[in-house]
């Protein structure tokens, strides 16, 4: 099974030398990649909206930019947004910026990719929430062209070329792996159609996240794809809102139980929440480096 940290936005408060550390000690570890969670802004509550699912003022720096210093500072260790919310974004740029990523990482770029959930986060971005799951699956189709073919020429109706050229390409070209994240009927679909794989969310039952896999492979064989080819990534638990998911990972045990699990399930990723390590009680940086380190070799011993 392959093990991605889910990097740690609360490192930057130690400063930029720690952020670098914090990268550098996911590869020395062994760990396989470095997932980095996005968004631009969090809304607070007003008369018009409740509070978000996080705190409105959550740290986030943002995902590109973070894997950008990230490979600069690393060498092996791959790179993936978990998952970037690709509709409120231009996607000719988000194809620029990923390509420059991967260029200059020597090809280990992973982009997930989701329709997002908080609409006032579109609003400020002044992008449109209602029409977000079609304006995806072009932009993923329009991801892979603009890596992949000499000249771009895609009619529309949402982000259309015509004559247009960019490079250079991506040392994966249009083969850099998009995965796709989502709990909806519509994520599912778009895994099945356009993705290399699907990041789950760990959010309900297992029988539930079986049953969603399961759904995704059976679209694949409707849109003729072998489901085999696409990938299945579950993370080991949901972002802590309370007491009790606080406390998960002060219990390695309990979390080598859960990623045998997630791998008797089927999966072949599972992603460690670094932050969550942070929630449970390891508060610096150097503090979660050595938390990510004890659990690694549990981890490796247990899955693989």
């Amino acid at each position: 099974m392959k093990l991605a940290v889910e990097f740690p936005s609360v490192a930057f408060r130690e400063g930029p030398k720690k952020v670098a550390a914090m990268a550098r000690a996911v590869e020395e570890i062994g760990y396989d990649e470095i997932a980095v969670f996005d968004h631009v802004v969090m809304g607070y509550p007003t008369d018009a909206r409740p509070a978000p699912r996080y705190p409105s003022t959550m740290p986030v720096l943002e995902a590109l930019v973070l894997l950008g210093f990230a490979a600069a500072v690393t060498e092996r260790v791959s790179l993936s947004t978990e998952v970037l919310v690709l509709p409120q974004r231009q996607p000719v740029l988000v194809a620029k910026q990923v390509a420059t990523i991967d260029t200059l990482s020597a090809g280990r770029m992973r982009l997930g990719v989701g329709v997002g959930w908080q609409e006032c986060e579109f609003d400020v971005l002044s992008t449109s929430f209602t029409d977000r799951g079609k304006r995806t699956d072009e932009a993923i189709e329009l991801l892979r062209a603009y890596w992949r073919d000499e000249r771009v020429d895609l009619p529309g109706p949402y982000y259309p070329a015509d004559g247009i050229g960019m490079h250079p390409k991506p040392p994966q070209g249009g083969r850099l792996p998009i995965w796709v994240g989502g709990l909806s009927e519509a994520a599912f679909r778009r895994v099945a159609r356009l993705g290399d794989g699907w990041m789950g969310s760990a959010t309900g039952s297992d029988e539930k996240t079986v049953e969603s896999a399961a759904k995704i492979r059976r679209y694949a064989e409707e849109h003729g794809r072998d489901p085999a080819t696409i990938g299945m990534q579950l993370m080991l638990a949901p972002p802590p809102t309370d007491a009790e998911g606080k406390s998960f990972y002060r219990d390695h045990d309990r979390v080598v139980r859960r990623a045998e699990t997630i791998s008797s399930m089927g999966f072949e990723w599972t992603a460690v929440n670094a932050t969550a390590i942070f929630q449970s009680g390891a508060r610096s940086v150097d503090a979660m480096i050595e938390e990510l380190g004890r659990l690694h070799g549990k981890l490796r011993a247990a899955v693989g």
